[in-house]
Formats: C-alpha cells, structure tokens, sequence
C-alpha cells in the first residue's frame, strides 16, 4: 500500500515543476484533499494561487474548471440552468462548470453573495438544485477559492455561512529571494512553459481517505482539539476579549481538525494525531471561522494573533 510520504512526494515533484516554492501551502492542500475539504487561498496577485491549484488538478488526472468570479456574474453561470429543447418541447438541464472534480473560484470577493450563495449546496452536501432536480456532483469534488486580502474596490464579503464551509484558509506569502531566483532563470522565456503529468488518479485518493480514517485519535487528543474551539466561543464571553471577537468557532471547525489532523498525520507518515499537529493546524482551521471586532482590526489584532493567545492558555495533554 503507498504510504503518505511517498504519495506526497510524487505529487510534490510533478507540482514543482510549475510551482516554486510554497511547500507548507501545497502540503495543506494536500491535507485537505484527503480530508475532503475545500480550501480558501488568500494572497497578493503574482503569487500563483490560479497557477498552484490548476497544477494541482492536472497532477492529480481529474477534471478540472474555472469559474472567473465577476460583479455580473449569475448563479446559473455557476451549477447551470434548464434550457427549452425545440424539438422535444421540454426544458432540459444544463451543467454548469460546477461539475467538475476541483473547481476554481478566482477572485471570489468579486461577485455578489447571490452568486457566491450559488456555492452552497455544492460544498456542503456535493450536490445542486436545477429546475427543482437534485444532482449530484463527481467524486471527488472540490471547490478551491482565490481571493486578494487588499483590494477592497469592487469586492463583495464572503457571508460567514460561505467562510465557514472551507477547511482552511491559507495565507500564500511571497517567495523567498532564492525561490524568485530561481522563477526568473526557469520561466524567463515565453516557450518554456512547464507540462505537467499526472502522478494520481481520483480513484487513488478517494482509496487513500481509508488509509487516513486508520490513523489513531487518542481521547486525549479528542479532548483537546473540544478544548481549543470551545475555547475561542469563550472569548466572546470575557470582559476584555470580548472586545475583540464576536463570535467563536463552529462545530465544523472542531470535525475540520479531527479530519485534517489524521490527513496530515498520514503524510508524514505517522499513524496517530499527536497535540502538535493540532496545533500546526489550528491557525487554517480557525482564523476564517471568528469574527473579529471593529476594535481588534483597529488595534491591529489579528485573528492569527488570538489563536495563538487560545493555543497558549489551552493546557496540552500529557503524552501517553
């Protein structure tokens, strides 16, 4: 059976030959498809986020689309709408883009919540409603978003019921001035574009979830990823840090930990879920999950920066 070193590894080499750099981002993707999330990607433009998940798609040998996210965009632009057939004089559905194995939302925050509301169903139950008719969605299925975290013109909020459906929300950073070296001396001629091979199948990862749901949770660790969500709802009840949030995790947060804390465990081919992986994790799993106060964006208090404060006072199990 392939372990999870080895399955990270031979996507990870067909993944470097478009993508420079962004290991930690790449090896939560990852994570997130064995544990069958979706993934929010928050980052400058240039960084290669559209780049990294359609690589991603192709390594993989599954179906792959994207949806550019505009102001004018419709819902029906993304799962589909029914189309009258002349001939038969019936109305007929039309799939739309949604339909694929991992779907690219570019630029989110472009379009309007009804738009993005269009999402809904698709991520939580992997299905659509067209015409009054349920479809379901390929296996596996997954949406990967892109969003800019600075240009505020013509950007539209992500509803929480949105934010909240995601896995993780990864921060994608610049590169390193080595990494950027190295992106000017490979891509600095307009014919030398990388082609890529896939190192995977879907069929491969939907087997590999059964590998990872082996991986051993002890109820100390279980108790522990209780303790650090519950303790963000906490927050909101203190007198001083409530100040800074206003609400705390969902209980998805606290099935999002347990499901990527296995995941990650797998790849680095551990066969139980130590504290410190929970807490690697915690951050993505967290910080698009409380909603930060008015004050706290003020003081420049961070979300990244009250999860921290909730890893800190959460007392670790004892290893056993």
């Amino acid at each position: 059976m392939l372990t999870g070193p080895a399955w990270t590894q031979k996507l990870r080499t067909e993944i470097g030959k478009a993508v420079i750099g962004q290991d930690a981002v790449i090896e939560r993707l990852l994570v997130a498809l064995l544990a069958n999330g979706h993934v929010l990607l928050e980052g400058m433009p240039g960084l290669a986020k559209t780049l990294l998940v359609k690589s991603l798609g192709t390594t993989l040998g599954i179906q792959f689309e994207r949806v550019q996210f505009t102001p004018d965009l419709l819902p029906s632009d993304v799962v589909g709408t029914m189309i009258f057939q002349p001939k038969t004089g019936e109305f007929t559905a039309h799939r739309g883009p949604v339909f694929a194995n991992l779907v690219l939302a570019d630029e989110i925050n472009r379009a309007p919540a009804k738009v993005q509301s269009a999402l809904l169903e698709a991520m939580q139950e992997r299905q659509v409603t067209i015409g009054g008719q349920t479809h379901p969605l390929p296996k596996p299925f997954f949406v990967m978003a892109t969003q800019n975290p600075v240009e505020q013109e013509g950007t539209y909020p992500l509803p929480e019921a949105q934010t909240d459906r995601f896995l993780f929300k990864l921060i994608v950073d610049y590169p390193s001035a080595e990494e950027e070296s190295a992106m000017m001396l490979r891509w600095g001629q307009v014919t030398k574009q990388p082609a890529l091979l896939p190192a995977s199948s879907g069929e491969e990862l939907l087997s590999l979830r059964a590998e990872v749901d082996r991986v051993h949770v002890s109820p100390a660790v279980h108790n522990y990823i209780l303790a650090l969500v519950r303790a963000t709802r906490a927050l909101t009840e203190g007198p001083v840090a409530k100040r800074h949030l206003t609400f705390g995790a969902s209980p998805r947060a606290s099935l999002a930990l347990y499901q990527s804390g296995r995941a990650l465990a797998w790849i680095r081919g551990q066969d139980f879920v130590s504290p410190a992986l929970i807490q690697e994790l915690a951050p993505d799993v967290l910080r698009h999950r409380i909603g930060l106060t008015y004050e706290a964006e003020a003081q420049e208090i961070t979300a990244d920066i009250l999860i921290a404060q909730v890893i800190k006072a959460t007392p670790v199990p004892a290893a056993t």
